[in-house]
């Protein structure tokens, strides 16, 4: 590093910023989709109880499941002003059916932001880190003229030097697609989850919701 141009150690600084970025986003999505998934296993669990629906109402509406309480509020909130309407029976299946979906979608969006970074991350690396090597051969080959010798002795270190941008590019890319591609089946995965949340919610709501269960128990 020390003996390198500007050039590639101003590469190789920058592929060990990007490593450092994608290994930090990597983790924060982690814990991110993970925590997604234990909500809605836990939300599609209070709907699938045989409690009645304000009870399973106070248990989605917990902080302690914020992607269920977000999704189970705006649903309430269209709910409501559809009863204030007096057409509420024509009004439920399609209003809410629309309402549900974009629920649905608004979260996935909010649970793939940033992965545009990571994707970013993966497929410009190996070029930065070959443009690394290309300069560094280049600079190599000056020097090889500017000594007129050819020996292997002479050739190998700056040849060698200059293709560890290409190993280290390659080294930033190769988690952040693993872990781009992990992410994306974990995505999929949850926005199943909450299709199958929108759709239980429904069906309760529209067994019980009419019938004024849909307010949580208070005191309970």
């Amino acid at each position: 590093m020390s003996q390198a141009t500007l050039v590639a150690q101003f590469v190789l600084g920058f592929l060990a910023c990007m490593s450092l970025f994608s290994w930090a986003l990597m983790a924060a999505k982690w814990r991110t989709l993970n925590r997604a998934r234990r909500d809605m296993e836990q939300g599609i669990a209070a709907l699938l109880s045989g409690e009645r629906f304000s009870k399973a109402m106070n248990r989605l509406c917990s902080p302690e499941l914020p992607l269920s309480s977000r999704m189970t509020a705006l649903w309430t909130r269209e709910y409501d002003r559809l009863a204030k309407t007096g057409d509420l029976e024509r009004l439920l299946a399609d209003n809410m059916r629309r309402v549900l979906r974009h629920g649905v979608a608004e979260e996935m969006r909010g649970l793939s932001r940033a992965l545009p970074l990571l994707a970013t991350t993966a497929n410009t690396a190996p070029f930065i880190g070959l443009f690394g090597t290309v300069w560094g051969i280049m600079h190599s080959f000056h020097s090889i003229g500017q000594m007129k010798s050819a020996a292997l002795a002479t050739v190998a270190p700056g040849i060698s030097e200059a293709l560890i941008a290409t190993a280290v590019g390659l080294a930033v890319a190769i988690p952040a697609t693993a872990g781009y591609n992990i992410f994306l089946g974990m995505i999929g995965g949850i926005e199943g989850q909450c299709v199958s949340f929108a759709g239980l919610f429904l069906n309760r709501l529209r067994q019980e919701g009419p019938n004024g269960a849909l307010s949580p128990d208070k005191g309970r």
